[in-house]
């Protein structure tokens, strides 16, 4: 972090002084000078370029909310702030202009803006050089590889904990597992997967006790097995102080078309854990705000070991929370649940468009329909089949009844949670083996089928509003893992096989049918 510094513009021949704004002015000029800017290059900058650095620059609505989640600081002290990925340095505008305004005590701010490409940098540097003022502002923009040049700083003795803010947008994109990145990563013991819980681990460990760090990432990693590191390591250094939710899941970056459903976090380094302020609206113009606070018990369960991060959106308990029956995990009652284990393009050369002799039923996500498996049909042009033969065996499971949920939903979808019940009848007499593709999850015993009555309980009890409900308050995308299911708590084994029965006698149940059994099955 000590290398790649370049400093804003400084006056020279042929360039005015910059001057230095007084605190009367429009505090949110320079801001709304920087959002233009944002607006005209994202129509120039290629989609390949923004891929590959992960790169959603922050709308001026979202950069001031940000900064306004910081508490207002000390009159006597001095803010040292990191900016981490600036872009075009909306965030730290925003935060200066607060401070300018008066939103801030500080006597005193040091800002370092940290940028990669070349292509905002200069832009970046002259957007914060017109806050100029030598007696109580310092501006640092750098260059460099944020992540290589932070990790370095904590595996060569360096280390430097002396920031006291940070804000932060981070790139998003995924790292490859032997990448230089991850290699840095390990080296300054911090484990995760992508550029932008890499990013904010890396400000958390320059932040100084007590330091504060708002940043605008992802909702995945609030759940997950590949995130349950960062959480870790997040949680055992910070205290979560407060969670924005944006409803909308294209709105906070609708410029750039970013679907992917986005929370805002305030973090204290070092803090003492306790109540949590939870906000949300359904887009960047913050119109509906709604504001509520609640014991971190209701954030992050206690006895979860995934360290799953729930976003309550309502005051009031959720049904399941209420639910005195559902205590069950997985293992309690006997099943596990694993993504399916056909892998079609690993295994293509044995896969048939059609079932014939030697050959299994091979189901897909479009297979389910409903609450019941629609094979050979679906309509999509997938194979129907795969040959059962010594390659394939190992990844084929015996006919049997199952409870299948697909991993995928889409966007329009009303429910992230759909699942299905599988039945020997489903396919041709004399069917020995199945093909479950890897676009679903599929629950079993062992690799084998379930109990008839506890195949359907399963479907039953997952296909209800509470369980959707639940869902939604720890995974912002329509994704569904094996390990969400995984950690997940359910009714007791004899309760869902009771619901199966029920299910089995009453196949045609409308959800408020389904709805009110479970509550009358697990009050």
């Amino acid at each position: 972090m000590e290398e790649h510094v370049l400093s804003a513009p400084a006056a020279g021949p042929g360039r005015k002084k910059p001057r230095a704004k007084k605190a009367s002015e429009d505090t949110h000029s320079l801001l709304e000078r920087a959002d233009q800017l944002r607006r005209g290059l994202s129509q120039t900058i290629d989609g390949r370029h923004k891929s590959t650095l992960g790169q959603f620059m922050t709308p001026a609505p979202v950069a001031r909310f940000m900064a306004a989640m910081f508490p207002p600081g000390s009159s006597a002290g001095e803010c040292r702030l990191l900016d981490a990925g600036a872009g075009l340095g909306a965030l730290t505008c925003a935060f200066l202009d607060r401070w300018r305004a008066g939103g801030f005590g500080f006597a005193r701010v040091e800002a370092t803006a940290c940028e990669v490409d070349d292509r905002l940098r200069d832009h970046l540097a002259a957007s914060l050089s017109q806050y100029a003022d030598p007696a109580r502002l310092a501006i640092d923009v750098r260059g460099g590889d944020f992540i290589l040049d932070a990790a370095a700083v904590f595996t060569d003795g360096r280390a430097r904990r002396t920031h006291t803010h940070a804000i932060l947008n981070p790139p998003y994109r995924k790292l490859g597992a032997k990448s230089a990145h991850r290699l840095a990563l390990r080296q300054a013991g911090i484990e995760t997967v992508n550029l932008y819980t890499a990013f904010v681990a890396l400000a958390v460990e320059l932040m100084a006790p007590g330091g504060l760090v708002v940043a605008i990432i992802p909702r995945s990693f609030c759940n997950g097995t590949y995130h349950r590191p960062f959480r870790e390591h997040l949680l055992a250094r910070c205290a979560l102080r407060a969670v924005h939710l944006f409803h909308s899941r294209s709105q906070a970056f609708s410029d750039d078309e970013v679907l992917q459903e986005n929370v805002i976090v305030l973090l204290e380094r070092g803090g003492a854990q306790g109540p949590v302020a939870v906000t949300t609206s359904t887009d960047d113009r913050f119109a509906d705000l709604a504001a509520a606070e609640h014991p971190f018990e209701r954030i992050v369960f206690p006895d979860d070991a995934q360290r799953f991060i729930h976003v309550p959106t309502s005051a009031q308990a959720t049904e399941l929370e209420q639910a005195a029956g559902v205590q069950s995990s997985l293992a309690d009652i006997g099943v596990q649940v694993s993504t399916g284990p056909v892998v079609d393009f690993r295994l293509k050369e044995h896969l048939r468009a059609q079932p014939g002799p030697g050959s299994a039923p091979l189901l897909y996500p479009q297979h389910f329909a409903g609450r019941r498996v629609a094979w050979p049909g679906g309509g999509a042009k997938k194979p129907l089949a795969i040959e059962v033969n010594e390659a394939t065996r190992r990844w084929l499971m015996p006919a049997g009844f199952y409870c299948v949920v697909r991993r995928l939903s889409s966007k329009e979808e009303k429910r992230r949670v759909v699942a299905h019940g599988v039945r020997p009848g489903d396919f041709p007499p004399g069917t020995g083996l199945l093909g479950f593709e890897n676009h679903v999850n599929v629950f079993h015993i062992q690799r084998g089928g379930l109990p008839e009555a506890l195949a359907h309980g399963l479907a039953a009890y997952l296909n209800t509003t509470a369980v959707d409900e639940a869902f939604r308050r720890f995974s912002g995308h329509t994704q569904v893992n094996a390990g969400d299911l995984k950690a997940m708590r359910y009714p007791a084994r004899d309760v869902l096989e009771a619901f199966g029965r029920w299910l089995i006698a009453y196949p045609d149940a409308t959800q408020e049918e389904l709805d009110a059994r479970f509550r009358d099955s697990c009050p």
